[in-house]
């Protein structure tokens, strides 16, 4: 990203302020799957996350939400007990997407809704 998108966009990563804030204030604590990086604050409790791409919280894998959230002390490596094989990889949010759910009656699949059936009666105000 160039210094200008650094400077005034939030939404593709850190911006040159935070940057700054995170290379005087945080120690890197770790990576996660897709490459997000944690830090935790050298004075206090503080906790954050740097972004490798769009700025999107549903993008922090489940164990790394409970270290964010003071939910388990120790890194989730060390805290948490390894996953079950049966579980899926967790999704982001979809929401605003092509990929958002979509029902049948929704614009976006042709508006067409189902027919009303026979005990439906509209109001009418008196």
């Amino acid at each position: 990203m160039s210094f200008l998108g650094k400077i005034f966009t939030w939404w593709n990563g850190a911006t040159v302020g935070t940057s700054l804030f995170t290379w005087r204030n945080g120690d890197r604590v770790g990576t996660d799957l897709h490459g997000n990086v944690y830090y935790q604050a050298k004075k206090g409790n503080r906790r954050w996350v740097i972004y490798n791409g769009s700025n999107d919280a549903s993008r922090i894998p489940p164990d790394w939400y409970s270290w964010m959230h003071h939910q388990i002390e120790g890194l989730p490596d060390e805290a948490l007990p390894p996953a079950p094989k049966f579980l899926k990889e967790p999704l982001p949010n979809r929401t605003g997407t092509a990929e958002a759910y979509r029902p049948s009656g929704a614009l976006e699949r042709g508006g067409q809704r189902a027919a009303a059936s026979g005990d439906y009666q509209a109001w009418t105000p008196e």
